[in-house]
């Protein structure tokens, strides 16, 4: 495992998480686009509309990326897995989440909760840049996916862009960790994300990452508005 200087901030963001849990949807409601752009990676992953698809929701929190994944295969079983109990409770109060089987555990390694697959499709929005170990954490979600299944990761990436990397920095330090103090305040979790989002690989390292892992078929769109360049969706497949 390569030395990260976030390494303890990573292993501290489910306590983090569930010190602003009440407060989360509050922000994230604010940003123009977010549930839209959740609700296309989910629609990219182009899972068959079937009551025997099964998907995994990594990182689901308050259950926003897991509300997409209802809306987009409302006849499939999904599961949401996060390791904040604070960020579940508030999601498992959702109307649309009845039906939605939730799990708190670890992402790095979802098997240890239970979670052995295999599932048609794995979403995991934010949440890759949080682990400790990517690589570790990629090679056991290769395992959990069905042959020939697909995974998707909703994820910020501005490495490879000058551009992106300056909105990104003057949003998140003109918006987002203003908003973050008034809203939650005495937590780090959104200094945190703006250093977090700086330090992920840029566009290219990631998909090359994924490759090396042993996913194929790897791709990657981005969004609109002032997201643009800045989240995609990272799409790969588990060779059939």
């Amino acid at each position: 495992m390569q030395h990260d200087p976030l390494t303890a901030q990573k292993q501290a963001v489910p306590h983090e998480f569930d010190r602003v849990a009440r407060r989360y949807d509050l922000l994230t409601g604010c940003n123009p686009g977010y549930k839209k752009h959740l609700r296309w990676s989910a629609e990219r992953m182009q899972l068959a509309p079937t009551p025997d698809t099964e998907i995994l929701d990594l990182c689901c929190g308050t259950g926003l990326s897991t509300e997409a994944l209802v809306k987009t295969y409302p006849r499939a079983r999904i599961v949401g897995l996060d390791a904040s109990a604070g960020m579940l409770a508030v999601a498992a109060k959702k109307p649309w989440a009845r039906d939605v089987r939730f799990v708190c555990g670890d992402a790095m390694d979802p098997a240890a909760s239970g979670l052995a697959g295999p599932f048609d499709g794995i979403l995991m929005a934010y949440g890759i840049r949080n682990m400790p170990d990517p690589d570790l954490c990629l090679a056991r979600l290769l395992q959990l996916l069905r042959p020939g299944g697909t995974i998707c990761f909703h994820e910020y990436s501005v490495r490879d862009s000058l551009r992106s990397r300056m909105i990104w920095n003057a949003v998140a330090l003109g918006i987002i960790i203003p908003a973050g103090l008034l809203t939650s305040p005495g937590s780090d979790i959104y200094r945190y994300l703006r250093a977090s989002v700086n330090d992920f690989d840029g566009v290219a390292a990631f998909e090359v990452r994924l490759a090396h892992a042993g996913f194929t078929n790897t791709r990657s769109q981005t969004m609109d508005g002032w997201q643009s360049g800045i989240v995609h969706s990272f799409l790969a497949r588990r060779p059939a």
